[in-house]
């Protein structure tokens, strides 16, 4: 019988995602200090002039301090925006910066806030595997996105952000996916790239 890669991770999304909201707050806490510790190493050595990060959704880990680490450094941030549809953009951000409400429960910044090029893409997910396979939430904007920044030379570097409950064995791997160089969870940094530092 064929896999059907969609139903594959309907299902893998769903299991992680409860694990994910099943986390305690101390885990969750405990958690979020060593992903943004272990991400700051990470990046710590890179000369990083745009950061794009994103404003948690639910469960997700915090990317705050990451961004406020690369801020820091010089880095500008900016935030995905849906641009008042399907099409994904990244938008400059500043904290303090209006927001203002977009899909999936989240905000964005204003449609007058300029769209820029990150370097370095902090990307959420629902679930990955140790090969660098992400599931997202299901409407592919960030393998869409960054397949076309791709397309036009640029190659930005990815960095998914995860609780460890998050693994799963093994993605139904499809042709659009677009894998991740970097992974930081509360236990691990996974490369994937194997030359990117």
């Amino acid at each position: 019988m064929l896999e059907n890669p969609a139903a594959s991770k309907a299902a893998l999304r769903a299991a992680a995602l409860a694990r994910r909201d099943a986390l305690g707050d101390e885990a969750r806490a405990t958690g979020n200090v060593a992903i943004a510790r272990s991400a700051m190493n990470l990046l710590a050595g890179r000369d990083i002039a745009c950061l794009s990060g994103f404003l948690p959704i639910r469960s997700e880990c915090d990317p705050g301090p990451i961004m406020a680490a690369a801020s820091t450094r010089g880095a500008i941030l900016a935030l995905p925006s849906f641009a008042g549809g399907e099409e994904m953009v990244f938008r400059r951000y500043s904290h303090g910066d209006p927001l203002v409400a977009a899909g999936f429960g989240t905000r964005e910044p204003a449609a007058v806030a300029p769209i820029v090029s990150p370097d370095v893409i902090l990307v959420p997910l629902a679930a990955f595997d140790r090969s660098g396979t992400r599931i997202g939430y299901g409407k592919g904007h960030y393998d869409r996105t960054i397949a076309a920044m791709r397309g036009e030379g640029r190659d930005p570097f990815l960095v998914g952000l995860a609780f460890s409950v998050q693994e799963v064995d093994r993605i139904p791997g499809e042709p659009h996916d677009v894998r991740l160089d970097r992974l930081v969870t509360d236990r691990d940094v996974f490369d994937f790239s194997g030359e990117r530092a």
